[in-house]
């Protein structure tokens, strides 16, 4: 289901910059980094992207410090950045970050094996961007077809996500984001991390990518990490 009103386009990118386990000061920095370099008005990083895939690292706050840097870069660059993240509740969420500073945006509905022992799961949830409304979603939630129908029925233009897969699934992004195209029309990005996390994802697959609303691949980048893809969604 497509909100109304949007009139200009969108440019958004999906980034995958590498991660060292635990360590919110040194991803912050390349976080930071990936804002500079994409020049989008929307970046899209992948789940647990500022801590790894750990499911032990502390919440992040919003008004934690260490966010200073990806405070900075969107205030540059007029971005707007999703950043997979713990998060107070506990759960695995989504920090929105601009000039301004952070906040928690969203957090992970369907959590996925022990994920549960961890943390609590959030709710369906829209960020408004221009005119755009962008659902949001991290991980398993892309993979339960309910979850895009509840985030839709919000009014969407988008769907974005963060997401940790194994190398031998990366052909799972497209596989969901043409489903979720097909069934509301929306176009998809899908931040996807790469290089190797916790939670035995030694390989993961990388190839984030952007899909367009009738579902056909117009952006994805490789399997290697701090790679980015850009696109322009247009209505």
């Amino acid at each position: 289901m497509r909100g109304v009103g949007v009139e200009q386009p969108l440019s958004i990118a999906v980034a995958q910059p590498r991660c060292i386990a635990f360590d919110v000061t040194s991803n912050a920095v390349a976080h930071a980094q990936a804002v500079r370099a994409a020049e989008a008005r929307v970046v899209v990083f992948p789940e647990m992207s500022l801590t790894g895939y750990e499911l032990d690292a502390e919440p992040v706050s919003p008004d934690d410090e260490r966010l200073a840097p990806i405070v900075a870069a969107c205030a540059e660059t007029g971005t707007l950045a999703l950043v997979g993240a713990p998060v107070p509740g506990p759960r695995i969420g989504i920090l929105a970050v601009d000039g301004d500073g952070a906040r928690v945006a969203y957090g992970k509905v369907y959590l996925h094996g022990s994920e549960a022992a961890h943390f609590v799961p959030g709710e369906p949830a829209v960020i408004e961007v221009d005119g755009w409304r962008l659902g949001l979603a991290v991980c398993r939630d892309t993979g339960v077809p309910e979850h895009a129908a509840k985030t839709a029925a919000l009014g969407i233009d988008g769907y974005v996500a963060g997401v940790v897969h194994a190398d031998h699934e990366a052909e799972v992004h497209g596989e969901r984001a043409r489903r979720v195209a097909a069934d509301h029309g929306v176009w998809v990005a899908t931040a996807a991390f790469a290089g190797p996390t916790g939670g035995g994802f030694d390989r993961t697959s990388g190839r984030s990518g952007i899909w367009s609303a009738d579902g056909e691949l117009v952006a994805e980048a490789s399997a290697a990490p701090d790679e980015i893809a850009r696109a322009v969604f247009i209505k």
